[in-house]
């Protein structure tokens, strides 16, 4: 059995920290600082947990029973697929919610709270649990306390375990790292794309939901299929050059409307 590089170890402290700490701390800065609502972190947090970890699930188990290796062994239909059902559930589940509790103080702040709870639960479940699960993996690794736990396994499963754990070992140090920089990327794409369903509400323009919709579903098809074919540090840049031009355009958008709404 290998030993997990140190370096490695602190790359899944720093995904931790990005994953846990980012979304708890903007949810403060906006509670505080821009007086928005804790509420609208909580309707983000439970929509992305009904709509993504819920029916969009049921959702991939329908169609991989359905279609199988049809569906996941072609990396250009898995990217087209993957895509929609990401766009559809999760802005759906956003234009769902916000009209279900438009009521509740619907405004420019708590569209971004909103975005903060959508992406923050999202962070810290795939990314923050996972980091945690695999630092104590690699603790116990590198002490040798992993060692006899496996003995104590039959063949099959530890066959299977070894293998899993390897990937601690195997996988790039700078993997760890960009795991924590792929959820800034994520939780900047949540709140930009919030703000975009927030206008669309607001304004009643179905056109602002299918730009969401578009706009969730390309970002995801370019990430399958660059996953395919390039590095995570190739993939992680395109991607933050994306996002980036996207938040500076929605940036704009919001920037405009508060000057507007300072001369009403």
């Amino acid at each position: 059995m290998g030993t997990v590089p140190a370096l490695s170890i602190i790359g899944m402290c720093f995904a931790f920290i990005v994953a846990v700490g980012l979304p708890m701390g903007l949810m403060l800065y906006a509670f505080l600082k821009l007086k928005a609502d804790m509420l609208w972190f909580g309707i983000g947090a439970a929509t992305f947990i009904i709509f993504a970890l819920v029916l969009e699930q049921c959702l991939h188990v329908v169609m991989i029973k359905q279609f199988g290796e049809a569906l996941t062994g072609n990396l250009l239909v898995k990217a087209v697929y993957g895509g929609l059902a990401a766009g559809v559930f999760e802005e759906l589940g956003r234009f769902t919610s916000m009209n279900l509790f438009k009521k509740k103080e619907l405004n420019k702040l708590n569209a971004l709270m909103y975005g903060v709870g959508h992406g923050g639960i999202e962070a810290i479940i795939i990314v923050g649990l996972t980091s945690i699960s695999n630092l104590i993996t690699s603790i116990m690794i590198n002490t040798g306390s992993f060692e006899p736990m496996l003995a104590s396994l039959d063949d099959e499963v530890k066959a299977q375990t070894l293998k899993q754990v390897s990937l601690l070992w195997t996988t790039s140090s700078l993997d760890f790292y960009l795991a924590g920089v792929e959820r800034v990327v994520a939780i900047t794409l949540h709140i930009c794309l919030s703000y975009i369903v927030y206008k669309a509400v607001k304004g009643k323009k179905l056109q602002l939901l299918f730009l969401a919709i578009a706009l969730h579903a390309g970002l995801d098809f370019i990430t399958v299929l660059l996953a395919g074919y390039t590095s995570s540090l190739v993939l992680e840049i395109v991607l933050l050059v994306i996002v980036f031009i996207l938040a500076a355009l929605v940036y704009r958008m919001y920037s405009k409307d508060m000057e507007t709404e300072s001369y009403v």
